[in-house]
């Protein structure tokens, strides 16, 4: 194994003068040439501003590059040492260098005959245990305590145990097993785990508790109320009948009372945000099925091929990842927003937003140097064409410049008349009416048409000017399946992990996340010892003293 603390380039791109003045007087001549001059001068701009790859066509011509700036963005990932990254992340380096660790999740969607020597033993011996088990739940030969069939899974985990695992259901909820029903349970609020407990019959629900190391505090709070709540209603040995683990930590399972047969492993080198295509997509496992679940792993491992073997003009995630820092480093975006014209994608800019803010949410450049650079933005979003009528009005009016990712389906699994096409066609214009926006003298025009009053005109038509020219991507695929899915997280996941490359920083730890667990114990331990208290800080006695007196 190579040196662990190698460097994909020996100085970063980012320190390059002379090819950022460049980006910036791109930025300067594309912006002030506006997106709908740019498409009147090439009307063919679709075609050389477009890519398709594992079933998803992504749309870029509505943003301000051209082939001058895509060649300057391109030789900034070629400086960074793109290509070296990529190979090392699909070869095993310990990339991870903070931690020493290697980021494999790829790994977890190759096929059995694809996967290395050392590792396809363990992969595959757990990959088929879970399907062995969600097959018994899906057929009803799991059989609960009390002999009946298993027909509610509440998954306890948080962070990536949680958000990566109920996306998918959500999103994948057309090709789940009819007759049953998935709860997930990640905040300590003791309000979630018994609201949710409050929909469950004791004798027919099971409970996956995600937690590699079985310590997370959240999911023990909420994995112990599951079991107290069980044994309120059945014996001690129904816990063996009613609870799975995805843990590393046999001794602590065994604890808890979860048969060793019952508990899945995870790895090292399987980052949180990264490991739904892990034992810790049980419940996706449960909710689709084997085929299905094969379906969604070759998805991903589709777009992991385009991304290692396709040039870098014409690599999908390397352009998702330039058009983004295009936006924060030249264009100084301070956030990027997620639209899914998809009902079925509700959770999904949730899902984005740790894998996005998490990985990329950092100051210290790889070689332990201070960021000089802003590294990654507020990822934020929601579901068309609900967010229309909330907060696009920001996107088209507000003075921030916010790009925006939009995906859409051509077909739907559910269609009703007119209403799929109208939903396209809300997605298409709201791409244009960013791009093109409205002008004094069209709106002036209009009003006049109608009648209006040149008093009234004059006092109205500049609050329904439009500035337009705001930057947009559509992403497009047939509908949503399990294969469309595992693409579009690959696509973000190495979006993700090029810019982490530019901006020379490390995007699998989250030393950030680290400190606020830590902190947390020790005011937890300090809140019933007074000489632990007066060592807080002086806001932090006063709100805990407060809260003691409450209860």
């Amino acid at each position: 194994m190579s040196n662990p603390n190698f460097e994909f380039s020996t100085q970063p791109a980012m320190k390059n003068p002379e090819l950022l003045n460049r980006l910036h007087q791109h930025r300067a001549r594309l912006q002030g040439m506006g997106l709908k001059t740019a498409f009147q001068h090439d009307p063919d701009r679709f075609n050389q501003f477009h890519l398709r790859a594992a079933g998803l066509l992504a749309d870029y011509s509505k943003n301000h590059i051209d082939e001058s700036s895509r060649q300057d963005l391109l030789q900034l990932a070629e400086d960074a040492g793109v290509p070296k990254a990529i190979n090392a992340l699909f070869s095993g380096q310990p990339i991870n260098h903070t931690e020493k660790r290697m980021a494999l999740h790829t790994a977890l969607r190759l096929q059995d005959s694809e996967l290395p020597a050392a590792s396809a033993v363990e992969v595959i011996g757990v990959r088929n245990r879970m399907l062995a088990v969600a097959e018994q739940i899906r057929n009803g030969q799991w059989l609960g305590h009390t002999g009946k069939p298993i027909t509610t899974i509440v998954n306890i985990g948080v962070g990536g145990s949680d958000l990566g695992p109920m996306m998918a259901v959500q999103a994948l909820q057309d090709f789940s097993q009819p007759g049953l029903n998935f709860h997930f349970v990640s905040n300590i609020d003791p309000a979630h785990i018994s609201i949710t407990l409050g929909q469950c019959d004791p004798e027919t629900t099971l409970f996956i508790v995600a937690s590699k190391t079985f310590t997370t505090l959240e999911t023990l709070a909420n994995a112990h109320a599951a079991r107290q709540w069980l044994l309120n209603r059945l014996e001690e040995t129904a816990v063996s009948r009613h609870f799975l683990a995805v843990s590393v930590n046999v001794k602590a399972t065994n604890a808890f009372g979860i048969d060793p047969a019952n508990v899945f492993p995870m790895w090292d080198w399987v980052g949180g945000r990264y490991s739904l295509w892990s034992a810790i997509g049980m419940s996706i496992a449960i909710a689709i099925g084997a085929p299905a679940f094969a379906a969604f792993l070759a998805g991903g491992r589709a777009m992991d091929e385009h991304f290692r073997t396709a040039p870098l003009m014409h690599n999908m995630p390397v352009m998702h990842a330039l058009l983004g820092v295009w936006h924060i480093n030249v264009m100084g975006c301070q956030s990027q927003a997620i639209i899914c014209y998809d009902q079925n994608l509700t959770q999904f800019p949730a899902y984005l937003q740790q894998l996005d803010m998490e990985s990329n949410g950092k100051s210290v450049q790889r070689n332990g140097k201070p960021v000089e650079w802003q590294t990654g933005a507020v990822l934020w979003g929601g579901v068309g064409t609900n967010t229309q009528h909330s907060f696009h009005q920001l996107f088209h009016q507000g003075a921030p410049l916010i790009p925006v990712d939009f995906l859409v389906p051509l077909r739907s699994h559910h269609p009703v008349d007119a209403q799929h096409a109208q939903l396209f066609s809300n997605c298409l214009a709201q791409s244009q009416a960013l791009m093109e926006g409205r002008d004094r003298a069209s709106v002036e025009a209009e009003m006049r048409a109608k009648g209006v009053s040149e008093a009234d005109i004059a006092l109205i038509a500049p609050h329904r000017v439009i500035p337009g020219n705001k930057p947009s991507t559509i992403l497009v695929y047939e509908r949503m399946s399990p294969a469309i899915l595992g693409a579009l997280i690959a696509l973000y996941e190495h979006k993700v992990f090029v810019q982490s490359v530019i901006w020379n920083i490390n995007p699998f730890d989250q030393w950030g996340v680290e400190l606020g667990k830590q902190m947390s114990g020790e005011i937890f331990a300090a809140m019933n010892d007074e000489d632990k208290i007066k060592r807080l800080d002086g806001s932090t006695q006063a709100l805990v003293r407060l809260f003691n007196v409450q209860n």
